[in-house]
């Protein structure tokens, strides 16, 4: 079977999105999955997470892009068990000045999905493929979301956060009805929530009433194991399986697999 590919993605910068793309697909593959992830911001923080320094980046999500590499050519395998990485450089800031005016420049990234079944993962086909966008809603955003099956989206617990959401759904609704209408919203989950702090109460409470069921009943916390981690080269489950951001990020991961066996049974 082809790989679920979900997406995540939210405008904002800062809320989460490279941390969870890291953990949850090491949750994934904790749980049997085989997962790739798709480091598709410039910044390159996803591959710098995951350990791969800028050294090893002979191919990179740029050269993907621009079909100069096809993505089992392009992906490496991480220092974690069952997750490959297509990983990023600062040639991808570039990308869309190169491809804007190219009538397929929205389907770049799922054209490049078409040799997915060749990826072997630990002897086996991929599972899932997790996408870190960047924090805007340019056109490797757009390609995100094109390509991918689900969003799902992180909103940190902090007053702004509902600023601006509106605004990422009104895309994934526009890319649904006009270039991928199978794209559906996995699910919302709340990061850097602070149970000290009445306002991440709130907040959450907010999201909650606004959004109902697609929000993960999981809550990320805001935990500084989570911030640690990424200078060691290492996913949190990995730097300290047991801090709380770890455990989050377990539960979150069956939470996923749920719903998408639920959504495979409907």
């Amino acid at each position: 079977m082809a790989p679920r590919i979900i997406t995540l993605a939210n405008q904002k910068g800062g809320v989460g999105k490279t941390t969870t793309a890291i953990n949850l697909a090491t949750a994934l593959a904790a749980i049997g999955e085989r997962v790739l992830i798709i480091d598709l911001d410039s910044q390159g923080n996803a591959s710098t997470g995951l350990g791969v320094s800028r050294n090893d980046r002979e191919v990179s999500t740029y050269d993907l892009l621009l079909g100069h590499a096809t993505i089992t050519q392009a992906a490496v395998m991480t220092g974690v068990p069952n997750v490959a990485l297509v990983p990023s450089t600062l040639d991808l800031a570039g990308v869309e000045l190169t491809i804007a005016q190219q009538p397929d420049r929205a389907f770049k990234l799922r054209n490049a999905f078409k040799g997915i079944g060749d990826l072997i993962i630990e002897g086996k086909p991929v599972t899932y493929v997790l996408i870190d966008c960047p924090p805007s809603l340019n056109l490797l955003t757009v390609n995100a979301l094109v390509a991918a099956d689900a969003v799902l989206v992180p909103l940190q617990c902090e007053f702004f956060a509902l600023e601006g959401l509106s605004q990422l759904l009104q895309t994934i609704e526009q890319i649904r009805t006009t270039l991928n209408p199978r794209l559906s919203i996995q699910g919302i989950v709340m990061t850097m929530f602070d149970r000290r702090n009445n306002l991440s109460e709130q907040v959450m409470a907010d999201v909650r009433s606004e959004l109902g069921s697609l929000v993960y009943d999981t809550v990320i916390p805001r935990n500084v194991r989570l911030s640690e981690a990424p200078s060691y080269g290492k996913p949190a489950l990995l730097y300290d399986l047991k801090c709380a951001g770890s455990q989050a990020y377990l539960r979150l991961a069956t939470e996923v697999i749920r719903r998408e066996r639920q959504l495979a049974a409907a």
